[in-house]
């Protein structure tokens, strides 16, 4: 069942889910041209597509790692926003990126999946492919978790 609260509204509906989701993101994402396109309950997973410009880059297309590990961390934090409906707040506490090849500006891929989680922590992992399906980055994080009272 899709699920996403909203006060005491319950959202069931999969493509509601995904416009809550992405009517909450932060400013951030919007300025990346970043929306989530899917997400799956049952694989813990978020799906975003970015459509970064060359504002994000050195070397003319080559976009600056840190916008590549901020895309990661935003699908893994957003699979876990989607499973769990009782989570407020993830803080990264470790995150690793791996860049496997120059990843550049254009349409990108991210998932974002969650490994597991206990009550107060969760191990994600993530990955970047481009628009010819190469993948170009991968994360991991551990992130502190918190929850609605």
């Amino acid at each position: 069942m899709w699920r996403l609260f909203r006060g005491l509204q319950i959202v069931t509906d999969k493509t509601q889910l995904i416009e809550g989701l992405n009517g909450h993101a932060p400013g951030f994402i919007r300025m990346l041209g970043g929306r989530i396109v899917d997400v799956d309950l049952e694989q813990a997973t978020c799906v975003f597509e970015f459509n970064i410009s060359r504002d994000f880059c050195h070397s003319i297309d080559i976009v600056q790692g840190g916008f590549i590990t901020a895309m990661l961390d935003a699908a893994m934090s957003h699979a876990i926003f989607a499973v769990d409906q009782s989570i407020t707040a993830v803080s990264s506490l470790e995150i690793k990126t791996s860049y496997l090849a120059p990843t550049r500006a254009g349409c990108l891929r991210v998932e974002g999946r969650v490994i597991k989680a206990s009550y107060k922590t969760a191990f994600f992992e993530g990955s970047i492919t481009n628009s010819e399906g190469e993948l170009t980055a991968t994360s991991s994080s551990v992130a502190k978790l918190g929850r609605a009272k």
